[in-house]
């Protein structure tokens, strides 16, 4: 990049700031947390810490900046998702696509969250995390089993991703950024 097109950049991001704030949530051991940081870092660790409570990270994309509330999965944090979700860009649901024995209990989730009138409208992404383990459903088992078809009050979309392998990540950057909301 030219000194002439980082200066561009540079003053263009001083006039069009965009910001965009995110709930991340699902079940324990969907890979949330493993997604904010390749997000933020580009950086994957098979060792990661359950979430307690929340942690919220900023990172900045562009000139879109991105506040990332990522939100304990366990069974005693659920009930705080509603709050963590009402003023946000998106929510983004993150399902471990691997994990057949807890699909029903994240549809569950999913669907009980999006029934709270305070979140009718907020558009939804939905990642099917860990598609580089074999048993990985395929987007459209993930979508059925799901009912992501059953969502209407709200713009629905669904890719299926590998944090550790750091797949389709840039289309789930892409969409995240196209949802921000412009400050001027």
């Amino acid at each position: 990049m030219g000194i002439w097109e980082v200066f561009l950049n540079w003053l263009r991001s001083l006039f069009f700031k965009q910001e965009m704030e995110l709930s991340l949530i699902g079940l324990q051991n969907a890979g949330k947390t493993s997604l904010v940081n390749v997000v933020a870092t580009g950086g994957y660790s098979e060792d990661m810490i359950p979430t307690v409570g929340f942690n919220m990270r900023k990172v900045t994309k562009g000139n879109v900046t991105i506040k990332l509330w990522d939100l304990g999965g366990q069974p005693r944090f659920r009930s705080m998702w509603e709050r963590y979700c009402r003023a946000v860009s998106a929510i983004v649901y993150v399902v471990d696509a691997a994990d057949h024995d807890n699909l029903s209990i994240s549809k569950g989730e999913l669907h009980d969250l999006l029934s709270k009138p305070a979140l009718s409208g907020i558009p939804l992404l939905v990642l099917g995390n860990k598609i580089d383990k074999p048993s990985a459903l395929s987007k459209q088992a993930l979508t059925d089993q799901m009912d992501l078809k059953g969502i209407g009050d709200r713009e629905v979309c669904c890719f299926m991703i590998s944090c550790k392998n750091s797949t389709n990540i840039d289309q789930v950057i892409d969409w995240l950024v196209k949802h921000s909301k412009s400050k001027t």
